[in-house]
Formats: C-alpha cells, structure tokens, sequence
C-alpha cells in the first residue's frame, strides 16, 4: 500500500510538473514526422495480464508488422526528435499516466512484449509477481543497450539469449530486495545515470 501510495503521489506531482514540457516535445515530435505523438504497445504486466504501455514515438511509422522488436543506436527507423528523446530517456514520460492507471510503479521489473515472454523459464516468470516498473536495476546497467546491439550480427538474438537473460537476473535481484528504501535509491540511481 505504501510503495502504491507513493507512486499515485509521484506520477501525479511529475505530470503537473513536467506538463509544459510535455505539450513542447508532443508538438516538436508531431513537427518532425508524421505519425501518432503516442506510442502504445502492448506489454505483460502483473499476473502476466496484457497492458498497453505508453511512449513518445521515437520511430517513423511502419506498416511492416513483421519488423524487428529491438532496436539499435543507428536504426534507420529512429526519427532525429527520437534519437535525442530516446538517449536522455524522455520518450518514457508518458509511462506516468501508466503509473496513475496502476498498470506499472515508478521502480519494478521492466514490461516485456508477448512475444519474449514466451521464451522465460517458471523461474524467471516470478517477475509477474510484481507490479512493472519505469525504472529498475536492469534499466540502470542497460541503458546503453541499443549500443550493444549495433555490435551484433542478430540483434534479436543477443537480446533474447544474452540482454534479456541477465536483466531478468537483475529483476529475481530487486525483487528479493524491494522495500522503500531501495526504490528511492534507484530512482536516484536512474537520474544519476542520465545526467551522466
């Protein structure tokens, strides 16, 4: 209750406060490329039940359904407004309203797409135990992650054998430690590592 408490409070006093900002960047990304201001996904949250996650669009729009989830740092699908919104994190503002509706918390496991939830074990399916997060301990180490993935020959499958793999690792670890405290530590932790 108190963790829930404290996430209806700070997603309602970020939006209030980051408001203005909000209307600016919707208005510079409808200005840039053509396409929807927000972009839904659907993700799995708590009790593995669907949800639809919310993002400034980062990408142009396309029509190929069949396009690759994971993205890389020179994806040719990333807008110029969606680079400079993707590295200083800010296309995940919208995520607050997620936090509002109770769909996600401020700190938690990070949603993942149906398509490699399929591939978690029992074990790694614990995450669904929990409420998902904006931010979390994999999101701190793998904030660099589309720089990993330019390296690789398969983008998708170092993400679901490799990245994917050890950012559930880091979710069991939060888990185990959740607690006030610790939240807060990672929300400081997350400033720290964007302003870096």
């Amino acid at each position: 209750m108190v963790k829930r408490f404290f996430d209806i409070v700070l997603s309602a006093i970020g939006l209030l406060i980051l408001l203005i900002p909000l209307i600016i960047i919707a208005i510079i990304i409808k200005l840039d490329s053509e396409g929807p201001v927000i972009f839904k996904q659907v993700r799995i949250g708590k009790g593995e039940v669907p949800f639809n996650i919310y993002k400034f669009r980062t990408m142009v729009v396309c029509q190929d359904k069949n396009s690759s989830l994971v993205t890389r740092t020179k994806d040719k699908r990333i807008t110029k407004v969606g680079a400079f919104l993707r590295k200083a994190k800010l296309d995940e503002f919208p995520q607050l309203f997620n936090v509002l509706l109770g769909d996600m918390s401020i700190v938690g496991p990070r949603p993942e797409v149906s398509k490699y939830v399929a591939y978690y074990t029992k074990e790694e399916k614990k995450v669904f135990l929990v409420r998902p997060g904006i931010t979390d301990l994999a999101s701190i180490e793998y904030r660099n992650e589309q720089d990993i993935l330019e390296n690789s020959n398969d983008p998708e499958k170092t993400y679901i054998e490799e990245i994917m793999k050890e950012k559930l690792k880091l979710n069991q670890k939060y888990i185990e430690n959740m607690s006030f405290l610790f939240d807060l530590k990672l929300i400081f932790k997350t400033f720290a590592a964007i302003l870096n």
